[in-house]
């Protein structure tokens, strides 16, 4: 069962440069262009790119404190853009998420207990406040922390611990969908093969959907079911974890999966590792026809006329370059 479509997703901001007069024009600035995709119930999408490519709007705009500015966003064949404020409300108790900074996202002046039972109080305000106690303790149990450290304070804790509360606080209201905005990148690494492993169980165990965002194609291989390449706001490549990972065709893709290390010392130094060049340009000002191109080993002339369609390249394999050529790794 498809839970959530996005189809021809835009979100656009209007920038005023610093310093400018009122009645300067404001600059456009394209975060997310173009996007469509579908996530199945009970599977996760990781969205992978470089910082700017617009993972998070993304994020913002489905959970809704991003508008967005074009397209449709279908949750169970309902458009979320076109729901009444009310009945917006009702659909956030469905979708939570997960923020980046473990800590800064916690209150500090809130314990533990308070953090994860606040959304108890927003969504359920029927729920007395030993109901919602016994529901934090629950959910600290199943996050693995221990539920006699209910009364202590964000500070008290380690990041990874920190983390786990802000999972407990998303999974408290039971929701359909969670959005996990890179929320392995401030940990160490030992730490996050701690959470992922945490999320598949709890996915499994409450039947969530999730959308898993990060930089690291590394961590998102090991619990995504489809992956989402995005490079300035648009869609470089999307199909299965393993068809992206294992024989990635978009050179993007392919320069991503090429900067994760291999353990094997001897392996590492011989394998032939595409480089990009230049630096991300500005999405105010985006290169025309294809945003890569600037930074694309296989770049044409024609690639700067108009923008690459998605080809499917099969079983839902889609890949935005007409030169694409597969590389097989070993990932």
């Amino acid at each position: 069962m498809t839970l959530l479509q996005v189809r021809d997703l835009d979100v656009t901001f209007d920038i005023r440069p610093r310093g400018a007069w009122p009645w300067t024009p404001s600059d456009r600035l394209s975060a997310v262009a173009d996007l469509s995709f579908d996530l199945e119930e009970g599977t996760t999408l990781g969205v992978v790119g470089e910082s700017g490519s617009g993972k998070s709007t993304l994020a913002r705009a489905i959970i809704g404190t991003v508008p967005a500015t074009g397209g449709e966003i279908l949750w169970d064949g309902t458009d979320l853009r076109k729901l009444s404020p009310r009945a917006r409300r009702t659909h956030r108790r469905e979708v939570q998420m997960i923020f980046q900074d473990p800590l800064a996202a916690l209150n500090p002046r809130m314990n533990v207990g308070e953090i994860i039972a606040e959304p108890l109080r927003t969504h359920q305000p029927d729920v007395t406040s030993k109901q919602a106690r016994a529901k934090a303790s629950e959910m600290m149990e199943r996050v693995g922390l221990l539920p006699n450290l209910i009364n202590r304070y964000p500070h008290e804790f380690s990041g990874g611990q920190c983390q786990r509360i802000g999972i407990a606080r998303a999974l408290v209201l039971s929701p359909r969908l969670v959005i996990c905005d890179e929320p392995v990148s401030a940990l160490d690494v030992s730490v996050q093969a701690q959470v992922v492993n945490l999320l598949k169980r709890l996915q499994k165990e409450m039947g969530l959907s999730l959308i898993f965002i990060a930089h690291d194609l590394s961590v998102v291989k090991h619990i995504s079911d489809r992956i989402l390449v995005l490079y300035l706001g648009r869609q470089m490549e999307q199909g299965a974890a393993r068809d992206v990972v294992r024989r990635p065709r978009h050179p993007y893709t392919q320069a991503l999966i090429s900067s994760v290390p291999i353990p094997d010392p001897k392996r590492e130094r011989a394998r032939k590792r595409p480089v990009l060049s230049g630096e991300l340009p500005s999405p105010v000002n985006p290169p025309s026809g294809c945003v890569f191109r600037t930074r694309c080993p296989k770049a044409q002339p024609d690639c700067a006329v108009g923008r690459p369609p998605l080809l499917d390249v099969g079983d839902g394999h889609l890949v935005a370059c007409p030169y694409q050529e597969v590389m097989e790794t070993v990932a």
